[in-house]
């Protein structure tokens, strides 16, 4: 990899953004080696260190930080120029790089990509499922997928769909042996599948509500896991109660292997949103992916009356 510091720079951008060696020379078409030897050469170059590495992990300096936030829209910005000289002029290609979480693939990522995609075939879409929060612009992606409450204020906010409920849910095999729960505190009493959060490690505190009155319930169970297909497989083998976003378990529901208990106690969570940072400029390929995003949120909000 031959090293001038304009490819140096991208070369770091892309291991600064995957945070790893191996993924980001998947990215550029390269070898690990090239890629490293050409980052070690820019460190070189401007005398700070960039990355600490480790035999298991690539992890940031501050300089690196600093870098990343300063010189990657910069250069993200020049290669799409670059891309737009040889793309015929209706052509919209690039890149666009999303954060989603889980619940959000079936009901609004899965649809919604083969509509854009039929429409901008020279588009590369890198959408990333995990359910921690993301920093969109400090890990250098392009938008994301989340509930309003999550996202942050200076956003732009594109809404994808109504509000939604959080509920629980149990196989009728469970509810005659162990019984129905007709209050929250009841939950404690119960065998209760067990959410692992993406964001603390520990086991998920299930929020239930009526009203203004709220409820946080430490439940306990003998299965954490943060594998949702999993928790639906337990929840209507019997093992235990499930909490979980109602368009989950829509199929389960209907068919009747799990049913709702304590429905006056779902609680209601915003819609889903689009989000994208609230720059200036935002690429073309990313205006045609929110274009097409509103374009589906009218369908799915018609279709909902």
């Amino acid at each position: 990899m031959a090293f001038t510091p304009l490819n140096a720079l991208n070369a770091y951008l892309a291991v600064a953004r995957r945070r790893s060696f191996a993924a980001a020379a998947a990215d550029l078409g390269v070898s690990p080696s090239a890629l490293s030897q050409s980052v070690r050469q820019l460190e070189k170059r401007l005398g700070v260190s960039l990355l600490m590495r480790t035999s298991r992990s690539v992890s940031l300096t501050d300089e690196g930080q600093r870098l990343l936030e300063s010189a990657g829209p910069a250069v993200d910005q020049a290669l799409e120029s670059l891309k737009k000289v040889t793309a015929r002029t209706e052509e919209v290609t690039g890149r666009i790089r999303l954060s989603v979480p889980t619940f959000s693939v079936p009901q609004v990522v899965a649809p919604l990509l083969p509509r854009f995609l039929a429409r901008h075939p020279h588009v590369e879409v890198d959408v990333r499922v995990e359910d921690r929060f993301v920093d969109i612009v400090t890990e250098g992606l392009d938008a994301g997928i989340r509930f309003s409450d999550a996202i942050e204020r200076d956003m732009v906010q594109v809404r994808l769909s109504g509000p939604a409920r959080f509920i629980v849910v149990g196989a009728p095999g469970y509810l005659a042996r162990k019984g129905t729960p007709e209050k929250p505190e009841d939950l404690l009493e119960h065998e209760c599948i067990g959410i692992r959060s993406a964001t603390t490690g520990g086991r998920y505190v299930w929020e239930l509500e009526r009203g203004k009155k709220t409820w946080r319930v430490p439940v306990q169970g003998p299965v954490v896991t943060n594998d949702v297909g999993l928790m639906r497989s337990l929840a209507e083998e019997g093992l235990g109660l499930l909490y979980t976003f109602e368009s989950q378990v829509a199929a389960e529901l209907k068919r009747g292997s799990l049913r709702v208990v304590l429905e006056p106690y779902a609680a209601l969570v915003p819609g889903i949103y689009l989000y994208y940072p609230s720059r200036t400029q935002v690429s073309r390929a990313l205006k045609a992916f929110v274009a097409v995003a509103r374009e589906m949120a009218a369908e799915w909000k018609d279709q909902a009356r």
